[in-house]
């Protein structure tokens, strides 16, 4: 009985093996004609329609208790600031909260401490950049003294992106047919196409901007001007 069952578990149907055999796949280096890598990178650009600004409040005081008391209450100025503003609860996280001690330094002798420094710094997520300077000039009003920013970036990059890959293809291929013709073929078709790098217009490293006590009426103003948005192929053509 064993014997039966273990004879009818390998009587597959021939169609069943067919099935199961998987398709040739092409090399990627054809046995005729000649390969050509060509590495291209599409661009295309959008103005940026985010920007990220860390602002923060630095207090000094001779005690770790007074130093987080000051913090605390022009923290509090700070938040309610940007809540009036109208930046929504999701576009505005804590993201560094410091308190250290502040020492002196005497040639021959152990350092002293002299006070001590709390910082409280929120990262801000401004949906309208137009608006930002506006509101960091309120923040410099309610106590903030420190800022970091702003940094300017794409929401939503997919179909830049995009545009950015149909670019790279499109010279890609012109690329190759100068190639071809200069060789005397021509291009027969594209064998691979990889995607090896992009950039969805990301911010870069942004200046510190310690703000001081304002002395005039001057405004702060943010131009977001526009980032390039590139994505790099390389791809695979057969010559004949």
């Amino acid at each position: 009985m064993k014997y039966l069952t273990a004879l009818a578990a390998v009587m597959i149907p021939a169609g069943a093996l067919a099935q199961a055999v998987p398709t040739t796949v092409e090399p990627l280096v054809p046995a005729q004609g000649t390969v050509l890598d060509v590495s291209t990178e599409g661009r295309t650009t959008r103005v940026p329609d985010v920007a990220t600004i860390r602002a923060g409040v630095v207090s000094q005081a001779p005690t770790a208790a007074a130093a987080l008391a000051d913090n605390a209450q022009r923290m509090t100025r700070v938040i309610a600031a940007l809540k009036r503003a109208g930046v929504a609860p999701r576009d505005l996280a804590t993201s560094n909260v410091g308190l250290s001690p502040q020492y002196r330094y005497t040639e021959g002798q152990a350092p002293a401490i002299t006070g001590y420094q709390a910082t409280n710094t929120v990262s801000i997520r401004f949906r309208e950049v137009a608006k930002a300077g506006g509101v960091l000039d309120a923040l410099v009003a309610q106590g903030a003294n420190q800022i970091d920013g702003p940094n300017l970036s794409i929401d939503k990059p997919e179909a830049a992106l995009d545009e950015a890959r149909t670019d790279a293809v499109k010279k890609a291929r012109a690329r190759a047919d100068l190639y071809a013709a200069a060789a005397g073929l021509k291009v027969v078709r594209v064998i691979s196409i990889a995607e090896t790098g992009q950039d969805a217009g990301a911010p870069g490293p942004q200046p510190v901007f310690l703000a001081r006590a304002m002395a005039s009426d001057a405004k702060t103003e943010i131009a977001p001007g526009e980032k390039d948005v590139t994505v790099t192929l390389s791809v695979r053509f057969l010559l004949q």
